[in-house]
């Protein structure tokens, strides 16, 4: 039987369901769901092999920051968003479809339909409204956008995946794998858990905090009982923030400890234990 192979980027605004869709479809954690913006920072690539088609799933940041220009993330995120064009074969565009604003739809579409790839519309999170509520939406956008399918999914409750996963697998093309049959992401479980306590300082700090971090891994050991030892430093960029992340008698920190360390036992499907230290410019 020969082999297969379909890249797809995942495009669409912050909070539109890319991340949880790529982790339902791949059926692990590999990219961080969070309800803030630029959650995804690095396009984060998921690999689903299924018989003889290999699927690659690259989740890109937020296509809100497509035309942005305020700052240096921002300008990142927007790269990341350009560059993975040249690396797929088919726009995976996702759309919230309880609460979207047409006309910023429209023009987000018309500027990645830029790059010539078939685009396939997604509208995610039909689980709060009834499909035929969308469908006048979808005849405005066939009159200025040229868009190959559209489908109707619940990322969360897995409503209309399958059928959209068997449509990708019936549009894979010849081809030779480009990962291993045992491999589901290109990051490694130090990128992964790191994302945790970043998705964890996400859930705590507000503000400007959470995105002027940075988090490095000092230690990943396997103990001999098969438990998992993690120390990991947060670096920051301004002292002040050292006491905000701290917390009260270090209760801030102590939650972000433990709420990462649970969702990477998860993970990893081990007892870990996690130790987290706070660095300025990691001196």
């Amino acid at each position: 039987m020969n082999k297969k192979v379909l890249k797809l980027g995942l495009y669409g605004r912050t909070n539109a369901g890319k991340s949880t869709l790529i982790n339902k479809i791949i059926g692990e954690k590999i990219s961080i769901v969070n309800k803030k913006v630029n959650t995804t920072i690095d396009s984060i690539i998921g690999v689903l092999n299924t018989k003889n088609v290999q699927l690659i799933f690259y989740d890109t940041p937020g296509s809100n920051f497509l035309k942005s220009k305020k700052n240096t993330i921002n300008k990142k995120i927007k790269t990341e968003i350009w560059e993975t064009l040249n690396h797929i074969d088919t726009i995976l565009f996702l759309v919230d479809a309880y609460k979207f604003n047409l006309a910023n739809l429209i023009d987000e579409l018309k500027s990645i339909n830029t790059s010539g790839k078939p685009i396939i519309v997604i509208f995610n999170k039909i689980d709060l409204l009834q499909k035929k509520k969308i469908l006048p939406y979808v005849s405005q956008i066939n009159t200025q956008v040229n868009i190959s399918d559209y489908f109707y999914i619940s990322a969360k409750f897995s409503d209309g995946t399958n059928e959209l996963l068997n449509f990708l697998i019936s549009k894979s093309m010849n081809g030779n794998w480009i990962y291993k049959n045992n491999e589901i992401t290109n990051k490694d479980d130090i990128f992964i858990t790191n994302e945790c306590t970043r998705n964890a300082i996400l859930n705590y700090l507000h503000k400007e905090i959470p995105y002027n971090v940075k988090i490095k891994n000092i230690n990943f050991k396997i103990l001999k009982n098969q438990h998992t030892k993690i120390k990991q430093k947060i670096i920051i960029n301004n002292k002040r923030y050292k006491s905000i992340i701290l917390g009260k008698n270090g209760s801030t920190i102590k939650r972000i400890r433990e709420r990462s360390q649970k969702e990477i036992q998860k993970i990893l499907n081990c007892k870990t234990h996690l130790y987290i230290e706070i660095s300025l410019n990691d001196k």
